[in-house]
């Protein structure tokens, strides 16, 4: 019980250093990107560059003009799932560079 209790307070704690020092968005970069491995293929996935959150707008960066093209084309539909996927984050908008 005394375990349980223990991993929740130090759960707690992750979270609050991160809100302290501004750890919050790139956590949930991180989820994002996590997110997109699952999503996509791997040969896809190794196009993306980097994926980052700056006051609530995604930025996703991919080295593919192709695959760039087609998450410009499906904005919406990938802002949509993405604010599915992770409701808390309140997305914006995605920028793709």
């Amino acid at each position: 019980m005394k375990k349980k209790k223990r991993e929740f307070q130090s759960s707690e704690l992750v979270k609050s250093f991160a809100r302290i020092y501004g750890f919050e968005e790139k956590l949930l970069a991180f989820e994002v990107k996590d997110f997109l491995h699952e999503y996509l293929n791997d040969a896809l996935f190794t196009e993306i560059e980097s994926v980052n959150l700056n006051k609530k707008i995604l930025e996703i960066k991919i080295k593919s003009p192709l695959l760039k093209n087609d998450f410009r084309m499906r904005k919406t539909f990938f802002l949509n799932k993405f604010n599915d996927q992770f409701p808390e984050a309140g997305f914006t908008d995605l920028l793709i560079l």
